[in-house]
């Protein structure tokens, strides 16, 4: 049986057209990073160094948060989501992309192409949404300090966190549906690093302006909801920002400060690449690829530095899960 979407291993008969013979693709071969002939070794091990970094500070954050019944709080749920989130969305491109870099088989089968392509979309959108939450908990957790347990209690966390992931799953399920519904035969080389719809879609043997104008509008919503969202936490970080400054004590102020400040980085960092793609609509493909790598693999990777281990919680919390020389972090 053929499931909607799949690629048939024989031809395929057009009762309107007649017995048309196609050529169908059975996997997909991915041309990888673009103009980078002859860098492939050194961009291995940058590459990987950057995804073991990744993995391994994500992990740690973890660890830490479900080790730690200190961490049990709102802010801490909320970053181990973004964690969660990390690991996964680098996952979702890099570890192929290191074994085209190695040499290996540049191929990637049908349905590793359709999980690529679902899960970026779904990770992609959950993102933005996830950054907002975690800027409306700080808002709320300095502005309404006696009233933040209230607030942000164990229900509206669970609401908040289901319908981020949740809102990401429709809008990749909607995405992927209109883009692998389509018959694919022929040529079957993709010429990028990983499977996405700009990608994908000039492979169908089928007219694709439907599945074109439903998807990017679909896109386009997507962006402007992360427009949106980065207008959002702007707002959220000026008015905390005005209630940092009212704070009487140096020391509470300079917390919250330094807390907020580097919350506002990493979002600045995940933000960075779609302002880009924003001021330059047709970037070249090189530019196009730094940028997504930067977004796919090393905001990932700097999101557990810049939010949690230079955390004097997080740190301790490490320390009893590997207890003295065994785990060093410093103190800050």
């Amino acid at each position: 049986m053929i499931l909607p979407g799949s690629i048939p291993l024989h031809p395929r008969v057009d009762s309107s057209l007649g017995m048309r013979n196609h050529t169908m693709v059975t996997e997909l071969i991915l041309l990888g990073i673009p103009e980078t002939e002859g860098l492939e070794t050194a961009l291995l091990f940058l590459f990987s160094s950057f995804y073991l970094c990744t993995l391994l500070g994500n992990v740690l954050i973890l660890t830490a948060i479900i080790s730690s019944t200190r961490l049990h709080t709102p802010m801490y749920f909320f970053l181990g989501n973004l964690s969660i989130f990390d690991l996964g969305f680098s996952s979702a491109t890099i570890p192929k992309m290191l074994l085209c870099l190695s040499g290996d088989s540049h191929a990637i089968s049908y349905a590793g192409c359709v999980s690529q392509l679902f899960f970026y979309h779904f990770l992609g959108c959950t993102e933005c949404f996830l950054y907002t939450v975690t800027a409306c908990d700080r808002f709320v957790a300095i502005c309404f300090p006696l009233r933040y347990m209230v607030i942000m209690n164990h229900r509206v966390c669970f609401m908040l966190a289901t319908g981020t992931w949740m809102s990401g799953c429709v809008h990749a399920m909607i995405l992927t549906s209109l883009t692998f519904q389509l018959p694919y035969c022929g040529s079957h080389k993709v010429g990028y690093y990983f499977c996405d719809i700009p990608t994908v879609l000039p492979l169908a043997c089928k007219d694709t302006s439907l599945a074109q104008r439903v998807g990017f509008t679909n896109v386009g919503l997507s962006h402007r909801a992360q427009l949106i969202c980065f207008f959002l936490i702007l707002v959220s970080y000026t008015c905390i920002r005005i209630s940092i400054s009212k704070i009487r004590s140096a020391g509470d102020r300079q917390r919250a400060f330094s807390t907020c400040s580097a919350h506002l980085t990493a979002i600045l960092c995940a933000y960075g690449p779609v302002i880009i793609n924003y001021l330059q609509p047709n970037p070249s493909a090189l530019l196009g690829a730094i940028i997504q790598i930067l977004n796919n693999l090393v905001t990932p990777m700097l999101n557990p530095l810049i939010y949690s281990l230079r955390n004097k919680d997080v740190k301790s919390a490490l320390r009893n899960v590997f207890p003295k020389k065994n785990f060093a972090l410093g103190n800050k």
